[in-house]
């Protein structure tokens, strides 16, 4: 018996990185729903919706590990140390995480480190809220009229870094549309880099709050002018947005999803 072997004998159980999807119970993935109803100890996000939630096992542990700004319910090291030693004692251990855990959800990170304690490890993949979000706003991220590529890129970067590792000049030249996730509270410097690095303050924006949640709310735009409407407006997070032309089909697809439609440049609530 090698090392591993070993180690892995240490455990009982096997851990699940759980996406949870955008928020819509309807959204949530069979294979997610199905764990979550069986497993022994959830241990969840904080922007995992409430219907989510009652999707858990009733008998099962919940551990609340979730992280919003200035507020953190546990550190990224005490959460996997917490799924390491779960798996020690429970057969199925769901790390229940928004949207995709490899999608700006430290999944890898978390994967990582339980690779390397032995632990059994498996992950289900979720729906982002970068594509899920502004198709409910009726915003299709590609279109043949307005754009052929996308760029996912996070507007908050990791704490203590001597310089921001994006680059915004590339982002503003890379694709057609541009999706930007935790961006609310770094926008008027992100707003800032890209209209420096030569996007159009005139291009469209939409910002797209609680995504195909009931409180969807949508914030629709320019460059040049957004930075002023959330201020106006008190437009905060979790929210995403959406930069470039495809952002004109919201006005149309809207009504589709919605029944109704409001002016742009206003919050409508979905």
């Amino acid at each position: 018996m090698n090392r591993t072997d070993k180690q892995e004998n240490r455990f009982l159980g096997k851990v699940y990185l759980v996406g949870a999807g955008p928020g819509d119970p309807g959204l949530m993935t069979l294979k997610g729903k199905s764990l979550l109803g069986c497993a022994d100890v959830v241990i969840y996000d904080a922007l995992v919706s409430p219907a989510i939630l009652e999707m858990i096992n009733p008998q099962a542990e919940k551990i609340n590990a979730g992280k919003r700004m200035g507020r953190h319910s546990l550190l990224q090291e005490e959460t996997t140390q917490l799924l390491i030693e779960k798996a020690q004692d429970h057969a199925i251990v769901v790390r229940l995480k928004g949207g995709d855990p490899f999608i700006f959800g430290r999944g890898g990170e978390e994967m990582a480190e339980l690779v390397n304690a032995g632990v059994a490890v498996e992950v289900v993949p979720g729906i982002t809220s970068g594509i899920a979000a502004p198709a409910y706003a009726g915003i299709p991220l590609t279109h043949r009229l307005y754009s052929s590529s996308v760029t996912f890129v996070t507007g908050h970067e990791s704490a203590g870094k001597y310089k921001p590792k994006v680059n915004w000049n590339a982002i503003a030249h890379g694709s057609e549309t541009i999706v930007i996730y935790m961006g609310i509270h770094n926008l008027p410097y992100i707003v800032e880099e890209l209209t420096n690095a030569g996007l159009s303050v005139e291009t469209p924006i939409a910002l797209v709050r609680w995504g195909t949640r009931p409180e969807q709310e949508e914030l629709i735009g320019q460059m040049g002018t957004i930075v002023e409407q959330v201020e106006q407006t008190k437009f905060s997070a979790p929210a995403i947005a959406i930069i470039g032309s495809v952002v004109k089909m919201h006005s149309i697809l809207s009504i589709g999803n919605r029944g109704d439609q409001e002016d742009e440049g206003e919050t409508n609530n979905k």
